[in-house]
């Protein structure tokens, strides 16, 4: 099998020119190596640019901050002597570039792995990058790395108008199937996002492989992403964020476990598994997350097991959860009401939902169905829509 270069791969071997001798900053996570795990911040300067500033996005440039854990600025990096700065403060206002920040930079190089999901929140750090150094007169270089899941496949609907945050500042679907420098061009030409932006496109990357097939290690990007099927399962069992259940931070599976205390796990296993739904079997089981959600509790719920990724639905698998654990356990099931993503006035539901009709239509308990062909309608417009900033 003949392996997938990275946009950083190709920035090094083919475009080296467009930053030597550039003073750059680099918005960076532990992800950001090529296919010898060596970091960009190690190969950067073989370019003959001089790494000027360093930008971290949540969980921190190092990577070691948890889901919403602020993280402060460094005074410098013990290496390059570079400031480095964090991109996740307390506020809203963190997320984005300040502008002595950029002051005396000649390029912005993002280099971020996504996971193909609206929420992960690397791309909406790409976006606000993009805005700050367009107003800065900046050029911006995205290097490009695979979407783990696919660049086909779309689950779930569009954000609607009111509804925008960290897991969703532009219409996306839950899992969108773009790569980060697709999503950069779309956000240029869709919504008007302004820079002077150049991709650095990957070699030998098609739309329909998964991570395991472009022959590149995977190293994972935030705490809770340690492999490609948590990356796949993340669509749909991201919404239990929104939930006072646990999804499994603090396990060694993530996302694929779910589950709270006084829940009947066989019950729960039963429910779901009359739901019909393709490419996953469930199993019962018990699990005591170590932190985060019922640390240290002895919780019952599942563990997804796909069997079939062509047939998965993660979104719709992630609503059947939700519907599964208020029918076997309604005296467990609440939703988030703290702030979410440095928002408090909408429900965290609606946030990562994109609107408020999956919360009321499971309070109501109602049939999904007419639902969910809303959400593939929006879709195949997306679909449609997303053609002219696709790079491969």
């Amino acid at each position: 099998m003949s392996r997938v270069q990275t946009g950083l791969e190709t920035l090094l071997t083919e475009f080296p020119e467009k930053i030597r001798g550039a003073r750059v900053g680099l918005v960076c996570h532990p992800a950001s190596v090529d296919a010898e795990l060596r970091h960009i911040l190690d190969l950067l300067p073989t370019t003959g640019a001089r790494i000027a500033a360093i930008f971290g996005p949540e969980h921190g440039a190092r990577g070691e901050a948890q889901d919403m854990e602020h993280v402060e600025d460094l005074a410098v990096d013990p290496r390059l002597k570079a400031p480095v700065y964090s991109l996740y403060g307390a506020t809203f206002k963190s997320l984005t570039p300040r502008r002595q920040q950029l002051r005396g930079l000649d390029a912005l190089v993002i280099d971020l792995q996504d996971v193909g999901a609206r929420y992960y929140t690397y791309i909406w750090t790409m976006a606000l990058c993009m805005q700050a150094a367009g107003k800065a007169g900046i050029r911006v270089l995205v290097c490009d790395r695979p979407n783990p899941i696919n660049g086909i496949t779309t689950e779930g609907n569009l954000i609607k108008p009111g509804f925008e945050s960290f897991v969703g500042l532009d219409p996306l679907p839950n899992r969108h199937g773009l790569t980060a420098g697709e999503i950069a061009r779309y956000l240029q030409s869709r919504r008007g996002v302004e820079c002077e932006l150049e991709v650095l496109p990957m070699r030998g990357w098609q739309r329909e492989m998964y991570f395991e097939d472009t022959g590149l290690p995977w190293v994972y990007p935030s705490p809770n992403m340690p492999t490609v099927d948590t990356a796949l399962v993340y669509p749909g069992m991201c919404l239990v964020e929104a939930t006072e259940l646990s999804e499994g931070r603090g396990t060694c599976r993530p996302f694929e476990v779910a589950g709270a205390p006084a829940v009947d796990p066989e019950a729960l296993a039963a429910d779901l598994s009359g739901q019909s739904l393709r490419g996953c079997r469930f199993r019962p089981l018990y699990f005591r997350p170590l932190f985060q959600k019922h640390a240290g509790k002895t919780c019952g719920g599942i563990q997804i097991h796909v069997t079939d990724r062509q047939q998965f639905d993660s979104f719709m698998t992630g609503v059947a959860f939700l519907q599964s654990i208020r029918r076997v356990a309604p005296e467990v099931f609440m939703w988030r009401a703290k702030p979410y993503e440095f928002v408090d006035e909408i429900p965290a539901i609606d946030l990562l939902a994109g609107d408020d009709r999956l919360r009321l239509a499971l309070d109501a308990g109602a049939d999904l169905a007419d639902l969910a062909e809303q959400w593939l309608q929006e879709r195949v417009i997306f679909e449609t829509v997303r053609q002219e900033a696709l790079l491969y």
